[in-house]
């Protein structure tokens, strides 16, 4: 199949510590929202928690999608000097971390 045109999604899964409280979790997630605000290739960002009936989860409890233009404009935002500040705070927190880029396809 030929590669998809179109917007890059940006994929996080996370397990926060056992030890990061959800004061500071409610933190971490205004910071990273308030990105989009900061970072001009960043698009829309949008949040959830794990809420499947499947336990499939492996642990991660929280899924973070931020939208770009081009994998161009995510290799700009992981760069980006405040993305990397943020990023070195928020992994912090972190037991679990998964990231998948990818480009939504209709078949």
């Amino acid at each position: 199949m030929e590669e998809a045109k179109g917007p890059v999604k940006h994929v996080l899964l996370a397990k926060f510590k056992d030890d990061v409280t959800q004061e500071k979790i409610d933190e971490l997630i205004k910071g990273y929202a308030n990105l989009v605000n900061l970072i001009e290739p960043m698009k829309a960002f949008h949040w959830g928690k794990d809420v499947s009936i499947e336990n499939l989860h492996q642990g991660f409890t929280h899924i973070f999608e931020s939208t770009f233009d081009s994998k161009e404009a995510v290799a700009e935002y992981v760069a980006h000097p405040i993305h990397v500040e943020f990023a070195n705070m928020f992994l912090g927190s972190l037991d679990k971390v998964l990231v998948i880029d990818y480009k939504p396809t209709s078949v």
